[in-house]
């Protein structure tokens, strides 16, 4: 191939330039079964959630005490008229460590659950490590051997025997191929389909023991933590799933015309169940923002990129990278993005597009009873709610009130009568949105390492103005409504972050980021009080 000729696989994903294979449906042997396999592990999953009469034992009694220990212990210091969370928590994610990769994973979901489980929680799991002991080499090599049906020796010229990532599911490892292109290769662990599926019967046998006993969530209560738990991991399980992941997301970009993102190519044929060798990317980790800024890239267009990229795959397709984080993201010499680790991937229904649709339009048209909709249809609320109800316990047709201006018992009271409406309305967190929710605190938190100068008013107005200018016409005829019905409420926006319209033409984010902070202090200090 030429230096001019671009690869015929770029109709196919966005993927790079300079290929080390070319990709053709035609070859994809391990392709023809995602799709039976995607359909078999959704028929399954119920019956992995089903309660089991008896777990299995050993493994129950070992989580059981694990877990219960330090509930107990609470409970009794809470009698006693304390209540040391804190102390609580640290003991709940060091168990989660001791129990192994299963329970990593678990914390490492709860971490990503800001505004859905108390933050004290979420900031003890975000302590949970990312990297697991590493499997010895020799188990490592085996499972390649075994699983592509070759010697090592005959499938590459050299093989790091030490792993460049270990986590809960799976490690990697950078290895050479016989004709001298380096590649990544994902290895599932030993036994860890065995372990996962052990575990979650056990979860889900003391889930609803747990009920109203400790709660760990405001709006997912322990069988629905169990169940949104289950639903993630269970499709990391099988490689093949997540190579036809980075193919379909790939694909969505091309789609949108999305330049700016790099997915790897899975390799045509050294793709099974429990191996996945990928195209090699290498860049700034996304950690790495001293080098990102040095290198003298606009970080800018890197948010952009990140949060446009991201929110067209969900609302317009219906397929986006459903775990985000620093260590999944590349920023590529020229600017692009480089996406990695597929296990994790958002797929939407076309009714639950369509709530996103909704939620995004209501949102940017300061409409309570539409967001309220669409939280309904995505199924964050039941379907018989009554939405005015809901709009007017919540005070959503009320004027915003600033936070920050209020005493923090007041700050208090309003959260604890926000939660309680919900709750008695049976609200939920279902799959979909806390991966969106868990997304958006990324690209959060990336704008405030990147860009804290960024003016959120002009985001979200940029992001509204590209919708509407790119995408209106089918979103208009996706929801059966007039096009000319979506306009852009800045006023609203602005007092939806919490401040006077007339007072304020823009907010960084830095300051919104201070304005959290005093929020949060509010809070501690009407806690401390009590």
């Amino acid at each position: 191939m030429s230096q001019t000729q671009k690869p015929a696989d770029l109709s196919l994903g966005s993927f790079s330039h300079n290929p080390p294979w070319v990709l053709s449906t035609d070859e994809l042997a391990w392709q023809r079964s995602a799709a039976i396999l995607r359909k078999n592990q959704a028929l399954t999953l119920q019956s992995q959630l089903k309660k089991p009469l008896f777990p299995p034992a050993r493994r129950a009694v070992g989580v059981a005490l694990r877990f219960g220990a330090p509930i107990a212990l609470w409970a009794a210091t809470k009698r006693k008229g304390k209540d040391p969370k804190a102390a609580l928590y640290k003991s709940l994610r060091k168990n989660a460590e001791r129990l192994g990769p299963t329970f990593i994973k678990l914390a490492q979901i709860i971490s990503a659950g800001e505004g859905v489980f108390p933050p004290a929680l979420v900031d003890e799991c975000k302590k949970c490590r990312d990297q697991v002991p590493a499997v010895p080499s020799e188990q490592i090599r085996a499972i390649i051997e075994e699983q592509c049906k070759q010697p090592l020796n005959q499938l590459f010229s050299s093989f790091d025997d030490t792993p460049i990532a270990a986590a809960s599911i799976a490690q990697v490892h950078n290895a050479t191929l016989l004709d001298g292109t380096d590649v990544v290769v994902k290895v599932q662990r030993p036994g860890i389909d065995k372990q996962v599926r052990k575990d979650l019967k056990v979860l889900s046998w003391l889930a609803p023991f747990l009920i109203g006993r400790i709660k760990v969530s405001a709006l997912a209560n322990p069988p629905a933590l169990v169940e949104l738990f289950a639903e993630t991991i269970i499709e990391e399980l099988d490689f093949r799933l997540e190579a036809q992941n980075m193919l379909d997301v790939a694909a969505v970009f091309v789609a949108l015309k999305q330049k700016d993102f790099v997915v790897p190519r899975p390799h045509p044929t050294l793709v099974t169940q429990k191996v996945l060798m990928m195209e090699k990317l290498e860049g700034y980790s996304f950690n790495d923002v001293a080098g990102i800024k040095e290198s003298g890239l606009d970080t800018h267009k890197i948010i952009n990129t990140q949060m446009l990229g991201f929110l067209e795959g969900a609302f317009l397709h219906g397929v986006f990278h459903g775990d985000l984080h620093g260590g999944n993201l590349f920023v590529l010499p020229d600017g692009k993005t480089g996406l990695v680790d597929f296990g994790i991937t958002g797929r939407l229904t076309k009714k639950e597009r369509m709530a996103f649709l909704k939620m995004m339009m209501t949102a940017t048209s300061n409409d309570p009873s539409g967001q309220v909709e669409a939280l309904r249809d995505l199924g964050a609320l039941p379907a018989d709610t009554d939405v005015a109800a809901v709009v007017k316990d919540l005070g959503l047709d009320k004027p915003p009130i600033d936070p920050t201006q209020l005493e923090p018992e007041e700050l208090v009271k309003e959260m604890q009568t926000m939660v309680k409406a919900l709750l008695g309305y049976g609200a939920r967190v279902p799959k979909p949105l806390m991966l969106y929710m868990k997304n958006l605190l990324f690209i959060d938190g990336s704008i405030a390492s990147l860009a804290p100068d960024l003016d959120m008013f002009k985001v979200v107005t940029d992001v509204a103005t590209h919708f509407a200018v790119t995408h209106g016409a089918s979103i208009a005829k996706d929801l059966q409504m007039d096009q000319k019905q979506w306009e852009l409420d800045l006023d609203g926006i602005k007092a939806g972050f919490g401040v006077d319209p007339a007072d304020r033409n823009s907010l960084t984010y830095k300051e919104l980021r201070e304005r959290r902070a005093l929020i949060t202090k509010r809070l501690k200090s009407s806690k401390d009080a009590k």
